[in-house]
């Protein structure tokens, strides 16, 4: 049984809760968003339940974070942007943020899951077009997205860390 108590934010099984019981991401994770041991020195900075960026934000913040090798905490920022963005806009965040958390599978050895995560981001994004909000290159997207899924469906690509996602490009240049 777990030592934490409710007052620290974990309830009897150890897990992270807010004061209605809601899960919460407490714990520290590894650069690929797995979770380390309380206590411990986390990889990356967590980006809060909470967090909220603009579009402008969350695109620049999570290309920093893609070129760096970070693909899960670029998820969490895309999530946080889709969480707040108007509906028009929501399944465009939705797919960035599955194409993301793709890498990021393909990042932690998960060669099929990753790729059909990336495959579905894939499409969310490319049914925006040219013409997508905030000017995020919704063909450059779906196609690193769908190369990678290709590439781990015939063995051509070497999960862990050799996955960069560095060549997604959420911008168009």
């Amino acid at each position: 049984m777990a030592t934490g108590s409710a007052s620290e934010g974990r309830d009897r099984s150890g897990r992270d809760r807010d004061e209605t019981g809601r899960a919460q991401n407490q714990r520290p994770r590894d650069r690929y968003g797995r979770p380390l041991p309380h206590g411990s020195a986390g990889e990356v900075d967590r980006v809060p339940d909470d967090a909220v960026f603009s579009a402008a934000e969350g695109l620049s913040e999570a290309q920093r974070l893609l070129d760096g090798g970070y693909a899960f905490t670029a998820h969490e920022v895309l999530e946080a942007v889709w969480k707040s963005s108007p509906e028009p806009e929501r399944e465009l965040w939705r797919g960035l943020a599955q194409v993301a958390v793709g890498v990021t599978h393909a990042q932690r050895g998960n060669g099929v899951g990753a790729a059909r995560l990336l495959r579905r981001g894939a499409d969310r994004v490319e049914g925006f077009g040219p013409d997508a909000p905030h000017g995020v290159d919704t063909a450059g997207v779906a196609a690193f997205a769908r190369g990678l899924a290709d590439d781990l469906d015939a063995g051509r690509a070497e999960r862990g860390d050799a996955i960069d996602p560095a060549g997604m490009r959420l911008l168009g240049e």
